[in-house]
């Protein structure tokens, strides 16, 4: 199955719209392509408590386990099905469960850092960055968090400046030259996302 499937990485600053874009593309194709994001694989702490858990600097390519990602991609593209990990943002750790991802001729891997790993990036056949202004990316990563993932707004914000914005700065944004394409807008950018499903339509097909 390896010489048929493409990979399709797309990335971007955090809340960006890229997990909007990428909800999309889910909705519009189900079952018939296979999906990964990176951060299903951030490393178990179970050995830390959750007080140390919350000092990790999570927008570190070095929190991930990205060999297994890797491992798990390239099985994905030999026609296995995985069983990839699950994350608990709630406990800054990953969840005791796995979750089932099944092989198909195209796999869509989204991730913040996905460009900056070059053993992840190497993988993508096809890289999309999804770019918007900090401000807007700031505030919907504070309502985000807060909402979804039972943070105070002191500690997003601390968070936000001692190592999101940082780490964006080494890392994310100088990934955006290895995209092949940059949506502005995210899941908002209607035209990009035709696009990409007329794309994807095409290499199902084949």
């Amino acid at each position: 199955m390896n010489n048929k499937v493409v990979v399709i990485g797309i990335a971007g600053g955090t809340n960006s719209g890229k997990s909007t874009f990428v909800r999309q593309i889910s909705e519009h194709f189900g079952d018939n392509i296979s999906l990964l994001s990176h951060d299903f694989y951030y490393k178990k702490r179970d050995e830390l408590s959750y007080e140390e858990r919350t000092k990790i600097n999570y927008d570190h390519p070095d929190a991930f386990d990205n060999d297994l990602m890797v491992a798990q991609i390239n099985d994905l593209k030999e026609g296995k099905t995985i069983m990839h990990p699950v994350y608990d943002f709630s406990q800054h750790n990953r969840a005791d469960r796995v979750e089932e991802t099944k092989p198909s001729k195209v796999i869509v891997v989204e991730g913040i850092l996905i460009f900056a790993i070059p053993e992840i990036r190497d993988l993508c056949d096809i890289k999309i960055f999804i770019d918007a202004p900090a401000d807007v990316r700031v505030l919907r990563r504070v309502k985000r968090d807060i909402v979804k993932r039972g943070r105070t707004v002191e500690s997003v914000m601390a968070q936000y400046l001692d190592t999101v914005r940082p780490m964006h700065e080494l890392f994310v944004e100088p990934s955006k030259v290895y995209a092949d394409v940059i949506v502005p807008q995210g899941g908002k950018n209607k035209i990009a996302l035709d696009m990409v499903y007329v794309k994807i339509d095409e290499l199902l097909k084949k």
